[in-house]
């Protein structure tokens, strides 16, 4: 078993003391407003940007779906537009806003020097699956049509998520080479779950201790997925698609405690393999949702900093 990294024993052990309950324990309008507390605490607000607005995308008959809009630097006039990340946060389907992951994302736009472009997807289990991803797919046609009055590239739009959004990203990337979509030209997948069935090896030693664990993803992919629905389905688990050649170049970053750690390291071997460029990043002294815990969690900025690099030098 790898070391952890002397600020997540820190916070495991205040955690620890603090009583926090497992969300799989909790209702999930509890567990939302215990992850939402825990986002505020260990979550710096991240950088002022010189525009950052809430909108509504609509695209085909679908529900209105709220986005923000991050922009690190204005299009000059008669420039040219700039490039795009569409980001989708984490929280296993059920958990998780705009709001969950607004400093991540301003500090995403910061390093990139470009816009971001957050989604506020439905939620499970009010809403399950495949409402997440029609959501998604929504803001990425919406993004697309509305791009010019954006001052934003459509031929440089690039989609990325941490945990559930990683999925949904991953999902994101074969339609768009499949031509479902329109075509993306990176994808970012932050620790992703990329395989429902539960299948990986790292499920077994991440059972107790950690704020994710076996027991918390079923409890997602219970509400996510919930009976006949198939998890071996490629929309819902893109490891299980028959082909991963012809995809976006991507980066996947995984963390040595984490029950989605194998999943991801063989999701990005596979990339490699069927001839897709990918840079993966393995931390392994890191635990899964530290993306959104920079206040507690050192190396967060690093980690950070590097991953929007990746994609800056793509564009």
């Amino acid at each position: 078993m790898p070391a952890l990294h002397p600020d997540v024993l820190a916070l495991l052990r205040q955690a620890r003391e603090a009583g926090s309950q497992p969300f799989e324990t909790q209702t999930p309008e509890a567990a939302r407003a215990a992850h939402a507390a825990r986002a505020r605490a260990l979550q710096s607000p991240g950088p002022a940007l010189p525009w950052v607005r809430d909108m509504v995308a609509q695209a085909g008959e679908g529900p209105p779906v709220p986005v923000r809009l991050y922009r690190a630097a204005e299009a000059a006039p008669g420039g040219p537009p700039l490039p795009c990340l569409l980001y989708l946060h984490g929280g296993g389907w059920v958990l998780g806003s705009l709001e969950t992951h607004d400093g991540l994302c301003r500090r995403l736009a910061q390093a990139l020097g470009a816009c971001v472009l957050a989604v506020e997807y439905r939620l499970a289990p009010e809403h399950p699956a495949p409402a997440a991803l029609e959501d998604s797919i929504a803001a990425l046609r919406w993004l697309v049509a509305e791009a010019p009055s954006l001052g934003i590239d459509p031929a440089r739009l690039a989609v990325g998520g941490d945990s559930a959004g990683g999925t949904l990203a991953a999902v994101l990337a074969l339609m768009a080479r499949d031509g479902t979509v329109p075509p993306v030209v990176f994808q970012m997948l932050l620790y992703p779950a990329l395989d429902l069935a539960m299948t990986g090896e790292s499920y077994e030693r991440f059972r107790e201790g950690l704020p994710l664990t076996a027991a918390t993803m079923r409890w997602f992919i219970d509400h996510y997925l919930p009976p006949p629905m198939d998890r071996t389905a490629w929309r819902f688990s893109p490891a299980r698609a028959q082909s991963l050649a012809g995809a976006a170049p991507a980066l996947v970053l995984t963390c040595g405690h984490d029950p989605l750690c194998s999943e991801g390291q063989l999701y990005a071997a596979r990339l490699e393999r069927e001839g897709v460029r990918v840079t993966a990043l393995h931390a392994s002294d890191q635990m899964h949702g530290i993306l959104t815990m920079d206040k507690a969690i050192g190396p967060v900025a690093e980690l950070v900093a590097f991953a929007a690099g990746v994609l800056r030098r793509h564009w």
